[in-house]
């Protein structure tokens, strides 16, 4: 999975864009979570979300 893809995913089950790229990381973790991201795309895409300055809601906490 790309990250276009994930933007592109997001957007069509939650009916509008990411309001910010941390809503993309929960969302992408959530899919992990729930078994629809397999781990080594998980990885790959989380690790990019967090050079791009994304924090989790988890971390927040």
């Amino acid at each position: 999975m790309s990250i276009f893809e994930l933007i592109t995913i997001f957007e069509t089950e939650r009916h509008q864009p990411p309001e910010s790229i941390n809503a993309l990381l929960d969302f992408y973790q959530q899919k992990y979570i729930t078994g629809d991201i397999n781990i080594n795309d998980y990885r790959k895409i989380y690790h990019y979300l967090h050079r791009q300055g994304a924090i989790s809601a988890h971390e927040l906490a």
